[in-house]
């Protein structure tokens, strides 16, 4: 408390005392008990009165020591222990976290990375995936600003994620990379990459692009082939010198027969290698017999057109054409699908034949859809008609039942510029995305779908989707998600199927280094998506004939399982539910490859670069006491003393008015009980 202020309360209570004596004491011939009584609840008043004017406060100053931290991140992928370095792993993890100078000087903090960034638990070192990048780019948003010292333990080896190189331009923290593995150079071939389209059409040859690399000193002779089966479809001889170490070898192979076709590409191994896992790769075709053809109907160009084909077409089995609303009339029937863009009265024919014709269509509805015409053309709908616009963002509707609806985080996304005005519906429909304003969900639909004379429709009410697109790429880094939304709305609005009870979702054939996730949905007799079901998968493998049951777990508004715990074959299931008597079957193959065992070495050079560009340095895994010794020496990472100064008041103003309110009224009270008033 300033000197200052004392002495105020100095004055004050001086104050308060001779005011008080003065009226109860001056001129009294006798000072009676009552009266030092009245004069000390009076000066308890005017003392009060004058605290809460001059509000006295001190300082209160709390000092606190901050530890620096120390990450450590671990490499838990199954490369690891195919280079045999799991038990080194464990035991510098051990060394680290049990060092008590470490402990004393850090706040250590360990996670676990492989496909995601987690907090650590046990090391198995089952990961199929590795990103590093990613891993860094989580870390960065806790540590930003602290003083950290990070320690990666892995071999370097990342599969898919950006160049982790590089991610010191966002990661601030100098990185102290422990390489796990040898840098010995093993006489090794491979196949380094694998290019093929995943569908094919029936009758026709499908392209494959295969990348084989060498490593070693002398010269290797080998041969290249793909079977299927047991049977040699291709076949070409392959020489590599020291300098001359790569092939690309392009080639077709024909797509005879509709379904899922398995292929075997192998490099035959050559005398002393170490690792011929690298050495074969599967892969699969799924051959189709026809294209589905949509048409983009749209008299004036827009940027929604472009992310729409580029949505659609990211599924190999489609394809679109754009046209006016004249092309379209004697070409409509070679199209599943009419997506209609923002229409006016140019389309009036246009949708007299899409009446006639019973055609499946998505309309978009903008700024510069003329309502009218839609209002009187629509049988099922009718929109307020007010002239004006606002932006509107989307809010999902977890309870959408035609098809299954993964969340792609719609609420981060831009907002589509919409009319203004209530929509009015006078058939069922589903609504997809809600309209919400600002935080306010306004209860009309952005986006329904709607089932009416066994034809399917779509309406879009807003435009400016393409930012929805860029969006999602921001978010995720890939476009896929949004475009698996688009492609799952385009194949419901693309088929006349009945609706079934029992919906299930799987892709024909799965690579081994992905999850195998099989997603069903269920509706009571209502057509309502129900919670109390109890889904199970009977899975068979058809080599061995050994059947599996896994249970269906409920996640948002569809029954998921994972069954990335298979080992790679040809596999059919059948979904049931328990309660009733409806089931569901299909065939799937994972395909064997495990990217993990790929690699022969740690990636020193990349691990050396890391360490260099964030200012930390590399150690190999004998080294590690050396990376211990230079964390407990290095001053940069000292512990940092911080004050925290609190002004509080020396009185709370609270307490000052109720002891003022006291004091008076006994100075009142006991007046009055004496007759002086």
């Amino acid at each position: 408390m300033q000197t200052e202020t004392i002495l105020y309360i100095i004055i004050a209570g001086i104050i308060a005392l001779l005011l008080a004596l003065f009226q109860y004491i001056k001129g009294s011939q006798k000072i009676s008990k009552l009266n030092v009584l009245f004069s000390f609840l009076r000066f308890v008043t005017l003392f009060s009165v004058f605290l809460l004017l001059i509000n006295p406060k001190f300082e209160q100053l709390t000092l606190t020591t901050e530890k620096p931290n120390l990450v450590i991140a671990i490499d838990n992928s199954s490369s690891i222990k195919h280079l045999k370095q799991d038990e080194n792993t464990l035991n510098v993890v051990d060394r680290l976290s049990q060092n008590k100078e470490l402990s004393t000087k850090f706040n250590i903090s360990k996670y676990t990375f492989g496909e995601q960034l987690k907090p650590f638990d046990s090391l198995r070192f089952t990961e199929k995936q590795t990103n590093i990048s990613d891993a860094f780019s989580q870390l960065s948003e806790v540590y930003s600003d602290a003083n950290t010292a990070s320690v990666l333990i892995s071999d370097g080896n990342q599969t898919y994620g950006n160049d982790y190189e590089f991610i010191t331009t966002k990661y601030k923290n100098p990185i102290y990379p422990i390489i796990l593995g040898d840098t010995v150079t093993h006489t090794d071939l491979k196949i380094h990459q694998l290019n093929v389209n995943r569908y094919a059409y029936l009758k026709n040859r499908f392209p494959v692009e295969v990348i084989i690399t060498y490593n070693g000193n002398s010269n290797a002779n080998s041969r290249f082939v793909v079977t299927q089966g047991n049977a040699t479809v291709y076949s070409q001889a392959v020489n590599f010198t020291k300098n001359n170490n790569s092939k690309t070898i392009n080639f077709t192979l024909p797509a005879n027969r509709v379904g899922v076709s398995g292929f075997k590409a192998t490099v035959i191994p050559i005398e002393n290698e170490k690792n011929i896992i690298n050495n074969t790769k599967n892969f699969a075709v799924e051959v189709i017999d026809q294209k589905t053809k949509i048409a983009i109907v749209s008299d004036f160009p827009h940027p929604d057109l472009g992310a729409l084909k580029k949505s659609i077409e990211s599924n190999e089995q489609r394809s679109v054409a754009f046209l006016n609303s004249n092309e379209i009339i004697n070409q409509i029937n070679d199209f599943q699908l009419l997506i209609v863009n923002q229409p006016n009265n140019k389309f009036k024919k246009l949708f007299d034949v899409i009446h006639r014709e019973n055609k499946n269509i998505f309309i978009i509805v903008g700024t510069k859809t003329d309502l009218n015409f839609v209002n009187r053309t629509s049988e099922n709908f009718n929109q307020e008609i007010t002239n004006q616009t606002e932006d509107y963002q989307a809010e999902l509707n977890p309870n959408y039942a035609p098809f299954i609806i993964d969340d792609i985080d719609f609420e981060s996304f831009p907002p589509l510029k919409s009319n203004f005005g209530a929509v009015e519906f006078s058939i069922p429909f589903e609504t997809i995305l809600n309209k919400k304003l600002g935080n306010v969900s306004t209860n009309q639909p952005l986006l329904v779908s709607f089932e009416a004379n066994q034809r399917r429709e779509a309406i879009l009410f807003g435009e400016n989707i393409w930012q929805w697109r860029a969006q999602s790429f921001i978010n995720t880094k890939s476009f896929k998600a949004f475009d698996n939304f688009i492609g799952k709305l385009v194949q419901y609005l693309a088929s006349n199927k009945r609706k079934n009870r029992l919906n299930v979702e799987y892709e024909s054939f799965y690579n081994g280094n992905t999850n195998v996730i099989i997603k069903a949905q269920f509706f009571d007799k209502n057509y309502t998506f129900d919670t109390r079901e109890t889904l199970n998968i009977i899975v068979k493998d058809e080599n061995s004939d050994e059947e599996k049951t896994f249970p269906l777990i409920l996640k948002n508004n569809n029954y998921q399982v994972d069954l990335s715990s298979l080992p790679p074959s040809t596999y059919s299931f059948t979904v049931n539910a328990t309660n009733e008597n409806i089931s569901k079957s299909g065939t799937f193959q994972i395909l064997e490859y495990n990217i993990e065992q790929q690699f022969l070495n740690a990636n020193v050079v990349k691990l050396n670069q890391l360490a260099k560009n964030s200012g930390g340095t590399s150690y190999f895994i004998d080294d590690s006491n050396d990376l211990i010794n230079n964390l407990l020496s290095n001053n940069r990472y000292a512990s940092i003393q911080k004050s925290n100064k609190n002004i509080i008041p020396l009185v709370d103003w609270k307490y000052l008015l109720i002891i003022i309110a006291l004091s008076l009224a006994s100075e009142w009270f006991l007046r009055k009980y004496n007759g002086l008033i």
